[in-house]
């Protein structure tokens, strides 16, 4: 069976992940995958640095998070867009939260060659200047472009 999704370069920022055949609303195209880490542990490594404007992290719970720059697959790939065409799907593990899963599935359907993205969702606890918004801000296109990926606060 040929493979439906393919990491290329993208418009959008670096890599991306693109149909390479018709996707159907609803279908699940790819786990999102990486090492298991504690908040505590990314927060004191390198991995989180919320200056980079750039993450491969995944927020499972309270306590774990996926860290795809170790142990990582191409849904690391998928860039963030205001009119994402798939969303996360939260497996959670309610008996071991570490063994929780994230899928990315098609909201819509989805034509061969066009790039595949998601709402990242992405918040801060940090006040949201406009110099972090500067070092988050969005590149998708999109006519309901925000220009950040962050979420705004509650």
């Amino acid at each position: 069976m040929p493979k439906k999704i393919v990491t290329r370069r993208s418009a959008i920022h670096g890599n991306g992940m693109f149909a390479a055949a018709q996707i159907r609303k609803g279908e699940r195209l790819i786990e999102y995958k990486g090492q298991r880490r504690t908040h505590e542990d990314v927060d004191a490594g390198d991995s989180g640095d919320v200056d980079s404007g750039h993450t491969f992290l995944f927020t499972l719970n309270d306590q774990w998070v996926i860290d795809a720059n170790f142990e990582g697959n191409d849904a690391r790939w998928i860039n963030h867009s205001c009119d994402p065409n798939c969303e996360a799907i939260l497996d959670e593990n309610e008996a071991d939260p570490k063994r929780s899963r994230v899928f990315i599935e098609a909201i819509r359907a989805i034509k061969p060659g066009e790039e595949l993205t998601y709402d990242y969702g992405i918040t801060l606890a940090e006040r949201h200047t406009p110099r972090l918004k500067k070092i988050w801000a969005c590149r998708c296109g999109s006519k309901k472009c925000t220009g950040t990926m962050l979420k705004p606060k509650r």
